[in-house]
Protein backbone atom coordinates (compact mmCIF):
# COMPACT_ATOMS: atom_id res chain seq x y z
CA UNK A 1 0.00 0.00 0.00
CA UNK A 2 1.56 3.56 -1.14
CA UNK A 3 2.65 6.13 1.50
CA UNK A 4 2.10 9.48 1.26
CA UNK A 5 3.68 12.34 3.05
CA UNK A 6 3.39 15.89 3.25
CA UNK A 7 6.17 17.84 5.08
CA UNK A 8 4.83 21.40 6.86
CA UNK A 9 7.26 24.02 7.89
CA UNK A 10 6.32 27.39 9.77
CA UNK A 11 8.67 29.93 8.28
CA UNK A 12 6.08 32.65 10.00
CA UNK A 13 6.32 34.22 12.74
CA UNK A 14 2.93 32.89 13.68
CA UNK A 15 2.01 30.12 16.14
CA UNK A 16 -0.96 27.50 15.56
CA UNK A 17 -1.04 24.41 14.05
CA UNK A 18 -0.51 22.98 10.90
CA UNK A 19 -4.17 20.88 10.04
CA UNK A 20 -4.76 18.48 6.79
CA UNK A 21 -8.54 17.71 5.68
CA UNK A 22 -10.76 16.60 2.81
CA UNK A 23 -12.98 18.56 0.94
CA UNK A 24 -16.07 15.85 0.93
CA UNK A 25 -16.84 14.51 -2.68
CA UNK A 26 -20.13 16.35 -4.62
CA UNK A 27 -22.51 13.04 -4.64
CA UNK A 28 -22.10 12.33 -0.43
CA UNK A 29 -25.29 11.48 0.48
CA UNK A 30 -27.23 13.32 3.10
CA UNK A 31 -25.93 16.59 1.82
CA UNK A 32 -25.12 18.15 5.61
CA UNK A 33 -21.50 16.43 5.15
CA UNK A 34 -18.87 18.04 7.61
CA UNK A 35 -15.35 17.58 6.82
CA UNK A 36 -12.79 17.25 9.94
CA UNK A 37 -9.13 18.52 10.65
CA UNK A 38 -7.83 14.63 10.15
CA UNK A 39 -4.12 15.30 11.29
CA UNK A 40 -3.32 18.35 13.08
CA UNK A 41 -0.07 19.13 15.29
CA UNK A 42 1.44 22.35 16.56
CA UNK A 43 3.85 24.24 14.47
CA UNK A 44 6.40 26.51 16.34
CA UNK A 45 7.67 29.33 13.95
CA UNK A 46 11.26 27.96 12.47
CA UNK A 47 10.08 24.38 12.92
CA UNK A 48 7.95 21.71 10.50
CA UNK A 49 6.00 18.69 11.16
CA UNK A 50 5.32 15.28 8.75
CA UNK A 51 2.54 13.77 8.40
CA UNK A 52 2.19 10.31 6.37
CA UNK A 53 -1.23 8.80 5.24
CA UNK A 54 -2.24 5.87 3.14
CA UNK A 55 -5.81 4.76 1.99
CA UNK A 56 -6.78 2.54 4.86
CA UNK A 57 -10.22 3.49 5.03
CA UNK A 58 -12.88 2.90 8.68
CA UNK A 59 -16.16 3.58 9.69
CA UNK A 60 -16.22 5.96 12.53
CA UNK A 61 -18.82 7.31 15.06
CA UNK A 62 -18.58 9.51 17.52
CA UNK A 63 -21.06 10.88 20.68
CA UNK A 64 -21.06 14.54 19.69
CA UNK A 65 -24.33 16.05 19.84
CA UNK A 66 -25.40 17.73 17.47
CA UNK A 67 -22.73 18.17 14.52
CA UNK A 68 -21.59 21.64 14.00
CA UNK A 69 -18.43 23.64 13.21
CA UNK A 70 -16.14 24.31 16.35
CA UNK A 71 -16.94 20.99 18.05
CA UNK A 72 -14.77 18.01 17.91
CA UNK A 73 -15.07 14.43 16.72
CA UNK A 74 -13.57 11.90 18.50
CA UNK A 75 -14.01 8.90 17.07
CA UNK A 76 -15.80 6.39 19.87
CA UNK A 77 -15.04 3.41 17.32
CA UNK A 78 -13.87 2.87 15.00
CA UNK A 79 -14.21 -0.33 12.52
CA UNK A 80 -12.06 -0.79 9.24
CA UNK A 81 -13.89 -0.42 5.42
CA UNK A 82 -13.03 -1.40 2.03
CA UNK A 83 -15.22 0.39 -0.95
CA UNK A 84 -14.47 -3.13 -2.80
CA UNK A 85 -14.67 -5.31 0.08
CA UNK A 86 -16.17 -5.16 3.43
CA UNK A 87 -18.13 -1.70 2.73
CA UNK A 88 -21.49 -1.52 4.54
CA UNK A 89 -22.29 -1.20 8.55
CA UNK A 90 -24.99 -0.65 10.62
CA UNK A 91 -25.29 2.13 13.37
CA UNK A 92 -27.17 0.71 16.52
CA UNK A 93 -27.60 0.23 20.09
CA UNK A 94 -26.86 -2.40 22.32
CA UNK A 95 -29.57 -4.14 24.85
CA UNK A 96 -27.97 -2.14 27.38
CA UNK A 97 -28.30 1.53 25.38
CA UNK A 98 -24.97 1.64 24.20
CA UNK A 99 -23.92 2.89 20.28
CA UNK A 100 -22.22 0.72 18.57
CA UNK A 101 -21.39 -0.71 14.71
CA UNK A 102 -22.61 -3.96 13.93
CA UNK A 103 -22.78 -6.38 11.06
CA UNK A 104 -20.22 -5.38 8.40
CA UNK A 105 -20.54 -6.98 5.58
CA UNK A 106 -20.22 -6.29 2.01
CA UNK A 107 -23.41 -5.83 0.35
CA UNK A 108 -23.03 -2.09 0.02
CA UNK A 109 -22.22 -0.22 -3.33
CA UNK A 110 -19.03 -1.16 -5.08
CA UNK A 111 -16.52 1.80 -4.48
CA UNK A 112 -18.49 3.57 -1.65
CA UNK A 113 -18.86 3.35 2.03
CA UNK A 114 -22.25 2.91 3.58
CA UNK A 115 -23.56 3.38 7.52
CA UNK A 116 -27.13 2.39 7.80
CA UNK A 117 -28.57 3.92 11.04
CA UNK A 118 -31.06 2.01 12.56
CA UNK A 119 -34.68 2.98 14.26
CA UNK A 120 -33.08 2.69 17.45
CA UNK A 121 -30.18 5.67 17.02
CA UNK A 122 -30.94 8.80 19.15
CA UNK A 123 -31.41 11.50 17.18
CA UNK A 124 -29.05 14.37 17.64
CA UNK A 125 -26.67 12.45 20.07
CA UNK A 126 -23.96 10.76 17.40
CA UNK A 127 -22.46 11.28 14.43
CA UNK A 128 -21.18 8.86 11.73
CA UNK A 129 -18.47 9.07 9.24
CA UNK A 130 -15.37 7.74 7.47
CA UNK A 131 -11.95 7.94 8.29
CA UNK A 132 -8.55 7.60 6.66
CA UNK A 133 -5.52 6.01 7.79
CA UNK A 134 -6.89 5.79 11.16
CA UNK A 135 -8.28 9.12 11.38
CA UNK A 136 -11.56 10.43 10.40
CA UNK A 137 -12.55 12.42 7.31
CA UNK A 138 -15.80 13.08 7.07
CA UNK A 139 -18.78 13.32 9.18
CA UNK A 140 -22.59 13.26 9.16
CA UNK A 141 -25.41 13.49 12.15
CA UNK A 142 -26.83 10.44 12.90
CA UNK A 143 -30.23 9.78 12.65
CA UNK A 144 -33.08 6.85 12.93
CA UNK A 145 -34.05 5.19 9.59
CA UNK A 146 -31.32 7.37 7.39
CA UNK A 147 -28.11 5.82 5.43
CA UNK A 148 -25.22 7.77 4.75
CA UNK A 149 -23.49 6.57 1.34
CA UNK A 150 -19.94 8.18 1.44
CA UNK A 151 -17.92 7.68 -2.27
CA UNK A 152 -14.17 7.73 -1.60
CA UNK A 153 -12.52 10.48 -3.38
CA UNK A 154 -9.53 11.53 -1.87
CA UNK A 155 -7.75 15.09 -1.64
CA UNK A 156 -5.90 17.21 0.73
CA UNK A 157 -5.89 20.25 1.54
CA UNK A 158 -3.44 21.97 4.28
CA UNK A 159 -4.04 25.45 6.72
CA UNK A 160 -2.62 26.93 9.43
CA UNK A 161 -4.89 27.64 12.60
CA UNK A 162 -5.87 26.97 16.03
CA UNK A 163 -6.74 23.12 14.92
CA UNK A 164 -6.69 20.06 16.68
CA UNK A 165 -7.12 16.58 14.98
CA UNK A 166 -11.13 15.42 14.79
CA UNK A 167 -12.66 19.48 14.79
CA UNK A 168 -15.45 19.83 12.77
CA UNK A 169 -14.30 22.22 9.70
CA UNK A 170 -16.88 25.21 7.92
CA UNK A 171 -15.10 24.58 4.83
CA UNK A 172 -17.56 27.64 3.15
CA UNK A 173 -15.13 29.86 6.17
CA UNK A 174 -11.61 28.71 5.05
CA UNK A 175 -10.09 30.98 2.92
CA UNK A 176 -6.06 30.44 3.51
CA UNK A 177 -6.24 26.48 2.88
CA UNK A 178 -4.00 25.18 -0.09
CA UNK A 179 -4.63 21.67 -2.13
CA UNK A 180 -1.96 19.67 -2.29
CA UNK A 181 -1.98 16.94 -5.08
CA UNK A 182 -0.49 13.61 -5.81
CA UNK A 183 -0.01 11.49 -8.76
CA UNK A 184 1.69 8.88 -10.41
CA UNK A 185 5.22 8.37 -8.54
CA UNK A 186 4.56 11.54 -6.85
CA UNK A 187 3.85 10.57 -3.02
CA UNK A 188 5.92 13.31 -1.14
CA UNK A 189 5.05 16.79 -0.82
CA UNK A 190 5.95 19.89 1.00
CA UNK A 191 4.23 22.73 2.16
CA UNK A 192 5.79 25.93 3.50
CA UNK A 193 3.83 28.93 5.91
CA UNK A 194 5.78 32.06 4.70
CA UNK A 195 6.32 35.29 6.40
CA UNK A 196 3.90 36.52 4.27
CA UNK A 197 1.50 34.14 6.62
CA UNK A 198 0.42 31.93 3.29
CA UNK A 199 1.08 28.69 2.29
CA UNK A 200 2.91 27.26 -0.59
CA UNK A 201 3.44 23.88 -1.71
CA UNK A 202 6.50 22.07 -3.47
Amino acid sequence: MTTYSLTCVNNSQLSGSFAVFQKAPPMTIPGNVFSLAWFARPTAPKSKVTFTWNLEYSFVWSETGVLQPGINFSASQTMPADPNGQNLIQLTQDTYGATTFANPNASGAIGSLTIQQLPNVAPNRTSVGVGMSGSGTFAVQAAPNMTAVFTPHPNYWVIFGNFVTGDVIDIEDVTNAVEVTYGGALTTRSAALGIDNLITVS
